[in-house]
């Protein structure tokens, strides 16, 4: 076996240009995400350790080398302790590969690897909308000009669908199909390429029909429905910009709501997700409409929300202490005041 063939760089090449994309099948996101663990450590060894990238080898990555590449980052990079940690993982993940094509040389990298320890995060605080917010939001592009009806499309449709950004940017007309009785299917992509079929209600879906066919687009099957100013396929980084720019104004006109420091795109999904469960939709069935893999991701991802919680705790006091209809009555007539749709109303 040619040993240059199974050093350092020439494995790393093999390792994003097959084992991932192919053998494995991740998802171009969290391919680059890998890269750019790889790059930054590149970067490291050339301006801590002048180590140039055709001179790594995999006994230069011993514990020390690598434990302050982690300090690098935490210290120099100011990164968080959750991407600190991504990194490490990608780490892991190479020299797991590298180990299998030439042991000798990668067993003291990876064995150095899993010495090092997982730094421990802070419990992450799960952003999510209220109905009331959600239906603000949705009311402040201005419908008249593209970009309003475009990002009032845009949003409507991740909140109907629960989409992530990239699913929402890679989703073509080929991929939706509108039914008889109004409402449509989306076919969403997910990470690792996963596919899943979801219904959208009529309210949307016509929303949606007719941003396609003001965009006259509605013939072309492999147009993304969703483009920029200046691209044809439309980028995460840009659905981030609209998310921001409509959050920030519906802070401005209600300072009382929207208290949260940001609402990334993200904060739609688990918003579909939290009123979902707050409308009685069983959790098995919320999994396989956020197209998870795992059941404990939904108990963690859709967190029980406070009203949630109430509800039950109401049901069971009344089951039991005997709570009498004219209070509840009462309670609903307080609280209620038609702001939140019936089906939400506990």
């Amino acid at each position: 076996m040619n040993s240059k063939s199974q050093s350092f760089l020439p494995l790393l090449e093999s390792f994003f240009s097959y084992h991932l994309p192919i053998a494995v099948g991740l998802s171009s996101n969290t391919i680059k995400s890998y890269k750019e663990a790889f790059r930054l450590l590149l970067t490291y060894l050339s301006e801590s350790r002048s180590i140039a990238a055709d001179r790594i080898s995999f006994q230069c990555l011993d514990y020390d080398c690598l434990s302050g590449f982690l300090d690098w980052l935490e210290c120099s990079r100011n990164c968080c302790p959750s991407t600190k940690n991504q990194r490490l993982s990608a780490l892991l993940s190479f020299s797991k590969y590298a180990q299998n094509r030439n042991f000798e040389a990668a067993a003291t990298f990876r064995a150095s690897l899993i010495k090092l320890p997982v730094k421990k995060t802070g419990h992450k605080i799960r952003v999510s909308f209220t109905a009331d917010e959600v239906k603000l939001l949705l009311q402040v592009p201005d419908e008249r000009s593209r970009t309003g009806l475009r990002d009032k499309t845009l949003m409507s449709v991740m909140y109907a669908s629960g989409a992530r950004a990239q699913e929402i940017c890679n989703l073509k007309v080929k991929d939706i199909r509108f039914n008889e009785d109004g409402t449509a299917s989306l076919t969403l992509v997910g990470k690792g390429n996963k596919a899943r079929r979801i219904g959208i209600p009529s309210a949307c879906a016509i929303l949606l029909k007719q941003f396609i066919q003001h965009r006259k687009i509605e013939k072309i099957a492999h147009a993304h429905v969703f483009s920029s100013q200046t691209h044809e396929i439309m980028t995460v980084s840009c659905v981030e910009e609209i998310f921001k720019k409509y959050v920030s104004i519906c802070k401005q006109r209600h300072p009382d709501l929207f208290l949260e420091k940001s609402y990334p795109p993200h904060a739609m999904r688990h918003t579909t997700a939290t009123h979902m469960l707050e409308a009685g939709v069983p959790l098995v069935v919320i999994k396989n409409f956020l197209g998870h893999s795992s059941i404990s991701t939904t108990q963690i991802y859709a967190e029980v929300s406070q009203n949630l919680a109430d509800r039950h705790l109401r049901e069971w006091s009344q089951k039991w202490f005997g709570q009498t209809k004219q209070t509840e009555t009462n309670n609903e007539a307080d609280n209620g005041k038609d702001t939140i749709p019936s089906f939400l109303k506990v």
